[in-house]
């Protein structure tokens, strides 16, 4: 697994914590503001804003498993172009579905969106600074364990 790989499930499992700390609060906000319409409401904003986290970081593993780790290969780039259209068509569905039902409450949903929309992005500043990844990635040099193996001098 190279390093890239390691940084992206870095950012799934933190956008999961996130998701679920804005489940929590937005529950509880959403309880308070609108009764169980708000809690349900919350807890469909903290879903949809994971779902946009995974849905990233997931189509930019599977470009670079499909790239064989080059990031200028052209499957990498319709990958990652799927996947941004692909959060955008759902975006839109879930908006249009969502927007009259009667047990959606829209104020709790848009600001649990946004909350988690904006943390996402939080998460991956800080995960992506606070990875050690070499300007070079994923080398072996010679006199390295992984080289030695196999050859014989």
């Amino acid at each position: 697994m190279n390093s890239a790989q390691l940084v992206l499930k870095r950012i799934i499992v933190w956008g999961a914590i996130l998701g679920a700390a804005i489940a929590v609060v937005g529950s509880i906000i959403g309880v308070l503001t609108d009764g169980q319409r708000g809690l349900v409401s919350a807890l469909v904003g903290a879903v949809i804003a994971f779902l946009f986290v995974a849905i990233t970081a997931g189509t930019v593993l599977l470009g670079i498993r499909v790239g064989k780790g080059d990031i200028l290969h052209p499957a990498f780039f319709s990958i990652v172009l799927g996947g941004w259209l692909l959060k955008f068509i759902v975006f839109m569905v879930l908006v249009i579905v969502l927007r009259d039902q009667p047990w959606i409450n829209t104020v709790v949903l848009f600001f649990t969106i946004v909350v988690g929309i904006a943390g996402s992005l939080v998460v991956d500043v800080v995960v992506i600074s606070k990875a050690r990844i070499p300007y070079v990635s994923d080398v072996s040099l010679p006199g390295d364990e992984a080289t030695d193996k196999g050859t014989s001098h």
